[in-house]
């Protein structure tokens, strides 16, 4: 209701194509700006809290916009600048928004509950344009702003409300820029979110056709008005509410890789039909399809995202897989308007089909790591180390070492267990790491890695989880004397 409101009062204030796209511009830009930054945020503050400001941010702009609206004082760049803030709050709510699903829910339900919101939004998507193309006809623009105002009251209320369980407490609190590079960071070094990310960009990328063409299909294809517009959005929707209801069932008997890759296949061939056929009857039975594999990709990759995602960096991660998502439907709508206008409609959409079900070949091996495999809860089983030495938490960088003696004969098993280690340690603070062999004693290895700061290394301490200790348990197993590993701290000299 709000898009709408916006866009259709920017037409009625300035008879300007770039004003009024613009709007659009925006609301999206800050979820390229601060997208990062949001996570970081979301996984270093109290994600409560930090929902319960950018809700009442957004509130507080979109009754500010009413408010001058129904004033008649809003002109262009007020209009623009509130839109703006409205963007910015909500891009520093989705992160965490996105994060604290797990703590809402059993871990088995999270599947469900993911489609369960996905499902809302489709729903939204599909009424709430209709309903602000109503509001702003009967009411006008100012009154759909407000609604939109009143709408954050409920969910400030039940923020309000809601019980949060307390979460371990880290001894350091990260800078906003640390925990950034340290999410960055430990995207680069998870199987999982590269491909999570690889199969979400290579779909949306190509799936974004659909999207960016469906009006010109109703218009130019099909010879409907807005309303046939809004029946096909409606089947979109229908499909989506059909597959957050099957969704369950169906990933009984299929794995999260197949499921994904079916479901981005049938949206290709979604595509594909849509370049053929004529029937408006026709096509919004496709688009049913469509909705149903729509919502099973998406449900099933952010699935993936929140089960691999450890809740110290659970915001930052899905940051980056949203950003991800939001970047390659904007860079796939320009791409394939530019080949629509050079090749034609249909074309454009066989051409998309047709990359799609490439795309769901070229990436049926990435695989996604379900719930049942991993355990995210920190071990917390490292003990503390001892910082004699007078330092500040911040100094650094500190360098680790740990000695193993090994039965020589086990040095190439030793090594693939050490390098699944070394992705833990990576992906949890070290900035550098190595394993060495002593070249005089055989068996003899040492492991070495850099982190920042002592500060740092505490918070690598507190990141590990059970399922971490169970790589790190196996590296262990190959050392064959009765005391455990030999642990040495290395701290910079003083300048």
């Amino acid at each position: 209701m709000q898009n709408v409101g916006a866009a259709w009062y920017m037409a009625t204030l300035a008879q300007s194509a770039l004003l009024v796209a613009l709007v659009q511009t925006a609301t999206n830009l800050p979820v390229f700006l601060l997208g990062v930054p949001a996570g970081a945020f979301g996984d270093i503050v109290d994600r409560r809290k930090l929902l319960l400001v950018t809700q009442a941010w957004m509130l507080a702009a979109a009754a500010a916009l009413g408010a001058l609206t129904i004033a008649g004082i809003t002109g262009p760049w007020t209009l623009l600048w509130l839109t703006f803030a409205l963007g910015l709050g909500a891009t520093m709510n989705g992160p965490a928004w996105q994060a604290i699903m797990p703590e809402l829910v059993p871990k088995k339900e999270l599947p469900s509950a993911i489609a369960l919101n996905s499902l809302g939004f489709n729903l939204a998507r599909a009424v709430g344009p209709a309903l602000g193309g109503l509001v702003v006809a009967w009411i006008g623009a100012g009154a759909a702003f407000i609604l939109n105002a009143i709408s954050f009251v409920g969910v400030l209320i039940v923020l309000y409300l809601w019980k949060r369980a307390p979460e371990h407490a880290s001894n350091s609190t990260e800078r906003v820029m640390t925990a950034i590079w340290a999410g960055m960071r430990y995207v680069r070094f998870a199987p999982t979110m590269h491909s999570v990310l690889i199969r979400s960009g290579t779909f949306v990328i190509s799936a974004s056709a659909l999207w960016s063409m469906l009006p010109l299909v109703a218009k130019v294809e099909l010879h409907r008005d807005s309303s046939g517009f809004g029946v096909l959005l409606g089947c979109l929707g229908g499909g989506s509410i059909l597959g957050a209801l099957i969704i369950g069932r169906l990933r009984q008997v299929l794995s999260a890789e197949v499921f994904v890759t079916a479901a981005v296949a049938l949206f290709g061939l979604v595509n594909i039909a849509l370049a053929y056929l004529e029937s408006f009857t026709a096509v919004a039975f496709v688009l049913l399809a469509g909705g149903v594999a729509w919502m099973s990709v998406n449900a099933n990759l952010n699935t993936a995202a929140q089960t691999s995602l450890p809740s110290w960096v659970r915001a930052r991660g899905l940051a980056v897989y949203l950003l991800v998502f939001q970047g390659a439907m904007a860079v796939g709508s320009v791409i394939w308007g530019e080949v629509a206008n050079r090749f034609g409609l249909r074309t454009t959409l066989f051409v998309a089909g047709v990359t799609l079900c490439i795309a769901a070949a070229a990436t049926a091996r990435l695989r996604l790591t379900g719930s049942r495999e991993l355990d995210n809860t920190p071990s917390l089983h490292l003990p503390e180390p001892a910082l004699l030495v007078e330092r500040h938490p911040e100094h650094g960088p500190v360098l680790v070492t740990v000695e193993y003696f090994i039965d020589p004969k086990s040095g190439a098993d030793f090594a693939r267990a050490m390098e699944s280690l070394r992705k833990i340690r990576r992906r949890d603070g070290a900035i550098r790491w190595g394993l060495f062999e002593d070249a005089a004693v055989p068996g003899r290895y040492i492991e070495t890695f850099v982190v920042d700061s002592w500060a740092e290394h505490l918070r690598q301490h507190e990141r590990m989880t059970v399922s971490d200790r169970e790589v790190e348990s196996k590296a262990r197993a190959y050392h064959r004397t009765a005391d455990p590993p030999i642990v040495t701290h290395w701290i910079a000299a003083r300048d």
